[in-house]
């Protein structure tokens, strides 16, 4: 990774993100998936697998960093990769288990949003809104996606055209989430509110998703197995509804091309209640990255 040091001397969540791979050693395994270039500086979007490499092993998938100025995100997947490492050194149990289960992670998808310190990337496109729209997307106005101007939020960039670090998460999840049997992919970010929300599709219609079932089975066993958990599980349309989002696009692919029913693929988004944090801290509110 040295050919990224400059990257890394402008973006701390970078140098932390390489101090972690040494950690790992040659348990892990890192791919440069893209360079991306702002300013003369290129910046590496790097995806991390760890455990099984058989296609159909277990995959749990974490994601950070889609939106720039949700530097949190990026941080809870690196600490979750240090503890991984960390444990990894003298765990025996946890390196056997890891031989039947993979963790794979993507800690910065939007290296050059964090770097201007904005939400959407160098092109002024909110990743979350830059998938193909469903037909019968309906987004709630101006916050669910606009088509105006890539200085408003929530551009959605231009139709048809999918931004290449959108691509890069669907490749990237394609390839380590979707040939698994199980799969779980969660991607975190800060949320609005006071309360920390874990939200599975769909973010563009209220009718329900065909994995329900399967959702509410995970809620029970999140509540049965931490009865003290914070966590609120509902659908994103309960909240607003979205045009282009990137998970209920891959729900979707997923459903459409897998042969195999007892596969499954749950996406899921963590959305952490910041307004706590400024409850706490009245500061953060002038902080552009909380």
């Amino acid at each position: 990774m040295r050919a990224f040091s400059t990257a890394a001397r402008e973006l701390p969540e970078l140098a932390t993100l390489f101090e972690i791979l040494e950690r790992f050693g040659d348990r892990a395994e890192p791919h440069v998936l893209a360079v991306v270039r702002q300013g003369g500086i290129e910046f590496p979007i790097i995806g991390v697998v760890v455990g099984a490499r058989r296609a159909d092993a277990p995959t749990f998938g974490l994601i950070g960093g889609v939106h720039g100025l949700e530097r949190i995100g990026t941080r809870v997947v690196l600490a979750g990769m240090h503890t991984l490492a960390q444990f990894l050194a003298w765990d025996s149990m946890l390196n056997a288990s890891l031989e039947e289960v993979r963790v794979v992670y993507l800690p910065l998808l939007n290296p050059v949003g964090m770097w201007l310190r904005r939400r959407s990337n160098g092109s002024g496109v909110d990743l979350m809104r830059n998938a193909p729209p469903h037909p019968e997307a309906s987004g709630t106005p101006i916050v669910g996606g606009q088509r105006w101007s890539p200085h408003l939020p929530w551009y959605q960039g231009s139709p048809g055209v999918m931004e290449h670090e959108a691509e890069v998460l669907c490749a990237f999840v394609r390839e380590w989430l979707f040939p698994a049997r199980l799969a779980l992919a969660l991607d975190v970010h800060s949320g609005f509110g006071t309360v920390d929300r874990l939200w599975f599709p769909y973010a563009y219609s209220r009718r329900p998703f065909p994995a329900l079932a399967e959702a509410y089975a995970l809620e029970r066993l999140l509540d049965d197995t931490l009865p003290n958990h914070v966590y609120v599980m509902e659908p994103v349309s309960r909240n607003y509804t979205v045009q282009g989002d990137l998970w209920d696009h891959l729900f979707d692919e997923h459903l459409e091309h897998c042969k195999d029913e007892r596969r499954t693929f749950m996406p899921l988004t963590l959305e952490l209640g910041s307004w706590l944090w400024v409850k706490k801290n009245p500061r953060q509110l002038f902080d552009v990255l909380g």
